[in-house]
């Protein structure tokens, strides 16, 4: 009888942690998303070096690296259509747009991150 009251007991503190957790959850993602910015630029660097920064409200598609990359600036998002790297993450992860977001080509050891209006790359 009393086991069964300690695990009453234990289940509901589970239900409890797990409510908190996800409140916890869902109010991180929350601020997360009402404070994210749009960019103003792409900052394209390899090897650690910034070798191109792109406005993202012109349109165009850049070469990178020497043509191992092509890099696509369309309608204020940033993507890249091309890379000669095996496993292709960079092309598949999409369209980039807010401040902070980036692309990464570890093979070809190159960034696209989108930063804002000061050329800081944190929101304000």
């Amino acid at each position: 009888m009393k086991k069964q009251k300690t695990e009453a007991k234990s289940l509901r503190y589970d239900i409890l942690l797990i409510c908190v957790l996800l409140f916890a959850s869902l109010l991180a993602v929350g601020i997360t998303l009402l404070n994210r910015a749009e960019g103003a630029s792409v900052v394209v660097e390899i090897n650690g070096e910034r070798v191109a920064e792109y406005s993202l409200a012109s349109e165009g598609e850049f070469s990178l690296n020497g043509g191992t990359n092509i890099l696509v600036i369309k309608n204020g998002e940033a993507y890249l259509t091309y890379a000669d790297c095996p496993d292709l993450v960079c092309v598949h992860t999409g369209k980039i747009k807010y401040v902070r977001q980036s692309i990464v080509c570890l093979p070809n050891r190159l960034s696209v991150t989108v930063i804002g209006d000061s050329g800081v790359d944190f929101a304000q």
